[in-house]
This record gives C-alpha cells, sequence and structure tokens, in this order.
C-alpha cells in the first residue's frame, strides 16, 4: 500500500505593518514636539546679516559685545582692560584656536575693530565675526 503525502504549501508569517506604520508616524511626531530647536542662548546680540554665512561647528571662544559696548568672554562679563590677558590665557599654545566675535549691529565698527586687534595680539589664529543669516 502506497501512501502518497499531499504537500502543503509552507505557512507564510505576514505581519500586521499598518499598525507599525502607525507607531513609527506616532513617534516621529512626539520627536519632532519634543525637540528643542533653540541653538544659542546667552547674551542678547542682534547680529548683522549677511548672504553667505554658514555655521560653525568647532568649539571656539566667543566674545559678545553688546549694544552698550561691554564685552562678555564665553558669557562672563570682562573689563575691556583684562580682555587681552583673559583671552591670551584661553587661547594658550594653540594658534589655531577660533575666536568668533558676536557684536551687536548698533555698535561703532571701532569697538568691534579693537577687540579683533586685542585678539589677534593675543594670539588668535584664525578670527570670525559672527552674522546672521538672511533667511533668519
Amino acid at each position: 500500500m502506497l501512501i502518497h503525502w499531499k504537500k502543503r504549501p509552507p505557512y507564510q508569517i505576514q505581519a500586521p505593518l499598518t499598525s507599525l506604520i502607525d507607531i513609527v508616524f506616532l513617534l516621529l511626531i512626539f520627536f519632532l514636539l519634543t525637540t528643542n530647536f533653540i541653538t544659542d542662548q546667552g547674551i542678547d546680540v542682534n547680529l548683522p546679516q549677511a548672504q553667505a554665512s554658514s555655521p560653525q561647528t568647532q568649539k571656539e571662544i566667543t566674545v559678545h559685545i553688546d549694544q552698550a559696548g561691554r564685552v562678555y568672554l564665553n558669557e562672563t562679563p570682562v573689563d575691556f582692560n583684562d580682555l587681552f590677558d583673559q583671552l591670551q590665557a584661553k587661547i594658550g599654545n594653540d594658534p589655531g584656536k577660533r575666536v568668533v566675535i558676536k557684536a551687536d549691529r548698533s555698535i561703532a565698527l571701532d569697538r568691534a575693530v579693537q577687540v579683533m586687534d586685542i585678539a589677534k595680539a593675543a594670539g588668535a589664529g584664525r578670527l570670525f565675526l559672527a552674522t546672521e543669516g538672511k533667511d533668519q
């Protein structure tokens, strides 16, 4: 007696994708709503606008000059006469250290140039004047 077994098709496993897609979209919405998009906090300075500005990603020394002409080194108030010594201490032996000057657009250009001269004399190899992009 010969027995012939019927070949059954293999089981096909199917995962319900609609619920998985719903979960992915809910997670996407959650992270979009809870993400903090503020990139720069600190001293309120209205930067001048520029057409060809690009964000800087490396660590740098930041010098702020506010509307009244007061100078801040990395958000710490600094006396203008002590700026050279403090910049020289921060730069140390790294001549390629970036020094970014964020000057308010309403101050006289003379004050920003004085700060740039002090930074260059303190050993800053790379000076940057921060601007705001036109679309911001």
